[in-house]
């Protein structure tokens, strides 16, 4: 990071999110441009995976898929947590916010989780890598099924459905390039493990990436345009509030449940996220057309929000992390 960076209250890859906001907000991305961006982002989030792949060992993976107690954690905050929460915020905001944004809402609560940027902001923390690929590719995986069902039972989609075509995106760009890296592993790991560094920057660049794409999106797309100010402002302050609630409470769980330090971090960055690459997919076919620009934005905003606030927890757990390792030798040689 630059100096004049580290001198700064706020952390400089916070700022470097920032910029992609603003980046977005004043040249978006539209037309070819959109589909190229498209593109690149598909190609970092495989070539994130195929580093993944690479580094992390079959048993560390045959671990986390064993890991019954983590993994039904993050379930249970991801399907049961989070709609208990969305029901309650329609029960208390019932005729004060625009109804397709109510809906909006509770739709977001229904999502599964993110599988990109929950697996970089664990790795950046210096979680359980292999623990949290496992549970957010599962959540999404299985959300591909009971977030429909959710919707049917909770909202009453139109139409509903299922599309096989989601199963496969996840595959070729995840599971996939995770698998070749993988296969690789042995020409690859010790050369990645002299260049740590080159993961961690496929991390944090994914996420601007990302944070650019999605945000460009919605303003080509002019759903902010389509809200009232007063009706942001509740969207906005709801999420807020929604996400607090949820990192609260999942790191309550983790402590309660005795996980150790890796397992926390993945409860907590895996069952607090939700998902606007599954989201905005399954809310074309699961409402009307003319809804869903309105129904997305909260998803929208809580993207944003998660990853701005997951930055943040990230890397103090990192710089807590690095003290520690760097305490450690001082403590052995007394």
């Amino acid at each position: 990071m630059p100096r004049f960076l580290s001198r700064l209250p706020i952390d400089g890859y916070l700022l470097a999110l920032i910029g992609m906001v603003v980046l977005a907000a004043l040249l978006p991305a539209g037309g070819q441009a959109a589909v190229v961006l498209d593109g690149v982002v598909k190609v970092a989030i495989a070539l994130l995976f195929f580093l993944y792949g690479a580094r992390m060992s079959p048993a560390a993976i045959g671990a986390g898929l064993m890991h019954w107690r983590l993994q039904g954690a993050v379930f249970l905050s991801t399907f049961l947590l989070f709609p208990i929460l969305g029901l309650g915020i329609v029960f208390l905001m019932r005729g004060s916010l625009q109804p397709d944004l109510l809906t909006g809402m509770l739709y977001l609560c229904l999502l599964p989780s993110t599988v990109q940027s929950s697996i970089a902001f664990t790795s950046i923390a210096r979680g359980n890598v292999a623990g949290a690929l496992t549970s957010a590719s599962l959540s999404n995986l299985l959300g591909v099924i009971i977030t429909p069902l959710l919707v049917a039972w909770l909202i009453g989609g139109a139409g509903g459905g299922i599309r096989l075509q989601s199963i496969l995106d996840i595959g070729l760009q995840i599971l996939a390039p995770f698998a070749v890296g993988q296969l690789f592993r042995p020409m690859l790991v010790g050369w990645l493990t002299r260049h740590a560094k080159l993961t961690s920057m496929v991390d944090r660049g994914s996420i601007l990436l990302i944070v650019y794409a999605a945000f460009s999106e919605g303003m080509v797309a002019g759903v902010w345009s389509q809200v009232s100010l007063g009706d942001l402002a509740k969207v906005l302050a709801l999420n807020l509030a929604l996400l607090a609630i949820v990192l609260s409470l999942t790191l309550t769980i983790g402590r309660a449940l005795k996980f150790n330090r890796g397992d926390r971090i993945v409860i907590l960055f895996c069952g607090s996220k939700k998902g606007l690459a599954a989201g905005v997919p399954m809310a074309s076919i699961l409402f009307a057309s003319a809804s869903v620009p309105l129904i997305v934005l909260p998803i929208m905003l809580f993207h944003q929000i998660q990853l701005f606030a997951c930055t943040i927890i990230a890397q103090r757990y990192a710089r807590e992390d690095a003290a520690r390792l760097k305490d450690e030798p001082q403590v052995e040689a007394v």
